[in-house]
């Protein structure tokens, strides 16, 4: 006889939620499976086959548990209900291992969806067979194997979504219809379920031992939400764990990020990293940009091949780690090498990193190139001993300018008396002889004191319009016999070279100057090499004709032995000489240097030990309009004297051998003579003589010099005369441009000329007292 089951509506309406909420906490925590590395991913797994096995398990007997057969009794055997439960987690488990594998594809799912689908169908055949009752249980083959049909399928998508992207709606949705079709699988194998009863069992399932059916369905019910509640519970708390380390690492990489942003927008400093042994980990933009790396070419190589060979060679890459590691910073400057082998002077500064457990990690070193802060210093540097070479210079001068100044006092004293002497010794050979012994060498001291004043800027000179060519060419007799015949002059002029503005005198002075040191620098012989050309040498000077003005350059070369940094440094200086003693005075270049400057231009040196010297006068161009003339020639000491009349002369110096030296000549030539040691006093005699036709005073007198004075004597007697003796220039050239000028130290044939010279202006000029400026005397 057959019987035919009813259902509980209640019973299997809780067995399909069962199934769906078995089936959203397996998506969930198969999702937490996804987010998982490791041991952690492994837990994940096995839990998500729990879920999903046990709910299926579940799911079934809550199901079973609905399923009534009238006047039947049903229960279930112990060892194979425990077996039904072993196999959806083992097979599920087994069927997510091999889905999750990292080189699954839609095959490996398919393979996985029919093991755990074959596997959940045995578990509902095994669940069945667990079942004693007295009666025999016959299944349909066709709903058998639709019920397969359905588990399989089942469990293929499950497994998908599974390890699919999936939000909340579409987990919730997923669920719902696994849900549905695992129940679907069991109500279609139930569906094809006949049970019969068998003659004489009647009472063989009551007396089998097996779990009465609603202890089972207590204990089914509560293992199931123990279950979903943990596994919920356990997913909850790992979303929430798992949400705030998504956060914390997403705000990891936005702070990494921003950190690279910031480094790679760095482009004035290299900033990059080292691993403890100094190999480069990353690179920055700067730092490709300073050194000249890509940094796939650099990172992983170590950093010394930034240093400079003998840095290397030197160990200055490990000290520099090995004190950043012991002090924790370390800083330095020096040069390092570039990607093409250039070199740059570098400002690096490396710090030590230390890790949480306080070891060392690595280094951050940081690098800035500084060659430009580098060249700035070591001009300033240079410009600042410039300054003080200039000023220790300007301070020399001054104090040669005042000894040769008073130089020039004692000389002229000498020379006059010396010569007044001469025309009251008997004529005897032998003094005659020591007198103009006497004579030569206060003549000697007058040059050296002309070169001092030289030096000085101090000189009277008269620039006028030279042909440089033509002076040379000149000079070439006299410049070939001053230097012998061992050396060789060659001359290189170009054609068109306008005239330089310059005393023709002196710079002939200056030129043999320079030809007899080029002389001595060549002791086996050589050749000397006169030249010059038109251009700028540094223009802007303050002793220049003006910023940017052209100069003419008069060069001399010789291919002599040539000087190091420290003798040229020093050359120019007043009485410094490499030629030994008796050789040289020192003031040969001190002269020249001198020349230059007081003409508005510079001498310039340029010299290498074993390469010889050159050096340049940079001299002014004269105005087009000048003519170039020759150079005045000197007039004769033995020139004969041309006497004006007896005249009353105010000799006015603050010197009293000066005074008392000139008063004597002027009385030897017939002149009455009014002596005054002041510009005070002269204008006080001044105001009482009742004749008076010339004033000679001496310029550099203290409370009043000679051109204050000529001017006091202008305003009270003009038609006047004044003569300014001076030993050197000491205002500018227009101010005394009116006064006819007697440069010291004078003889008595000089005064003679300037006296007569003075006194027959006036009278050609029809006695008015305007003089005509008289040109500076030999």
């Amino acid at each position: 006889m057959a019987h035919e089951g009813v259902h509980d509506p209640v019973l299997v309406s809780l067995s399909i939620a069962i199934a769906m909420l078995a089936s959203f906490v397996a998506l969930d925590l198969a999702g937490r499976m996804k987010a998982a590395t490791g041991w952690a991913r492994r837990a994940w797994l096995m839990t998500a086959a729990l879920v999903l096995g046990g709910g299926v398990w579940s799911m079934h007997f809550v199901a079973m548990l609905a399923f009534r057969l009238p006047d039947l009794e049903i229960t279930y055997d112990l060892g194979l209900t425990l077996l039904s439960l072993a196999l959806p987690v083992a097979v599920t488990a087994f069927g997510l291992a091999i889905a999750q594998r990292p080189s699954a594809g839609p095959g490996t799912i398919v393979v996985a969806g029919l093991v755990t689908g074959l596997g959940i169908a045995s578990m509902h055949y095994t669940g069945m067979a667990a079942i004693r009752l007295a009666a025999i249980l016959h299944y349909d083959p066709a709903w058998a194997a639709a019920s397969v049909l359905i588990a399989v399928g089942a469990a293929t998508v499950a497994i998908r979504l599974a390890l699919g992207e999936s939000g909340l709606p579409l987990r919730i949705a997923a669920s719902g219809a696994m849900g549905l079709a695992i129940a679907g699988m069991h109500y279609a194998a139930m569906q094809g379920l006949h049970v019969s009863h068998q003659a004489g069992a009647d009472h063989a399932g009551a007396g089998a031992a097996g779990v009465n059916q609603i202890r089972l369905a207590v204990g089914v019910t509560a293992v199931t939400f123990v279950v979903l509640t943990l596994a919920l519970l356990a997913a909850a708390i790992d979303r929430r764990v798992s949400q705030r380390a998504a956060r914390e690492a997403a705000a990891l990489r936005a702070s990494e990020e921003r950190y690279r942003l910031l480094l790679q927008s760095v482009t004035d400093y290299a900033i990059f990293m080292l691993d403890r042994d100094g190999v480069v980990a990353n690179w920055n933009a700067g730092a490709r940009r300073i050194k000249g790396y890509e940094a796939e070419e650099i990172v992983g190589q170590h950093f010394s091949r930034f240093y400079t060979e003998e840095d290397r060679d030197a160990g200055v890459p490990a000290r520099a780690l090995a004190t950043a590691a012991e002090r924790g910073k370390v800083e330095a400057e020096g040069w390092r090498v570039r990607r093409d082998g250039t070199r740059f002077w570098a400002s690096v500064v490396i710090d030590a990193i230390i890790g949480e457990e306080g070891r060392l990690v690595g280094f951050a070193k940081v690098t800035r190139d500084v060659t430009e802060r580098k060249r700035a210093q070591a001009a300033l540097e240079q410009a600042q001993a410039a300054l003080a070479q200039a000023q220790k210079m300007e301070a020399v001068g001054q104090l040669t300018g005042g000894v040769a100044h008073d130089f020039n006092n004692l000389l002229m004293a000498v020379l006059g008396s010396l010569e007044l002497l001469r025309k009251r010794l008997p004529d005897d050979p032998r003094l005659l002889r020591l007198l103009d012994n006497a004579v030569q060498g206060a003549e000697r001291g007058a040059a050296l004191t002309q070169r001092m004043l030289a030096f000085a800027r101090r000189q009277e000179l008269t620039p006028e319009a030279v042909d440089l060519a033509r002076l040379v060419r000149n000079m070439s007799d006299l410049l070939q016999r001053s230097i012998g015949p061992a050396v060789r002059i060659e001359t290189r002029f170009p054609l068109g070279l306008p005239p330089a503005l310059v005393d023709a005198h002196q710079l002939e002075l200056a030129l043999l100057n320079l030809v007899v040191n080029a002389r001595d620098a060549m002791p086996e012989g050589g050749t000397v090499t006169i030249a010059a050309r038109l251009g700028q040498e540094k223009p802007g000077h303050e002793d220049q004709a003006g910023e940017g003005a052209p100069l003419l350059c008069l060069a001399v070369a010789d291919t002599g032995t040539g000087m190091d940094e420290a003798t040229l440094a020093r050359a120019q200086e007043p009485f410094f000489t490499t030629k030994g003693v008796g050789r040289g005075t020192g003031l040969g270049l001190s002269m020249v240097h001198g020349l230059a400057a007081q003409s508005r231009g510079r001498l310039v040196l340029r010299s290498r030990p074993g390469a010889g010297t050159t050096a340049e006068i940079w001299l002014p161009v004269a105005a087009p309009a000048a003519a170039c003339g020759e150079p005045e020639a000197a007039a004769p000491r033995t020139a004969p004297l041309r006497l004006v009349a007896s005249q009353v002369v105010l000799v006015v110096d603050d010197d009293p051998l000066v005074l008392e030296n000139s008063a004597a000549m002027l009385e030897d030539l017939g002149h009455r003579v009014i002596e005054a040691r002041s510009g005070q006093e002269a204008l006080e005699l001044m105001r009482r003589a009742r004749t008076l036709d010339l004033v000679l005073t001496d310029h550099a007198m203290p409370e009043m010099t000679g051109l204050q004075l000529a001017a006091r004597i202008a305003a009270e007697r003009p038609g006047l005369k004044v003569i300014l003796a001076t030993g050197y220039a000491d205002f500018a050239p227009d101010e005394a441009a009116h006064l006819p000028r007697l440069a010291k130290p004078y003889d008595q044939a000089t005064l003679a000329r300037m006296i007569d010279a003075v006194m027959r202006g006036a009278e050609e000029a029809g006695g008015d007292g305007t003089v005509v400026p008289f040109p500076k005397s030999a």
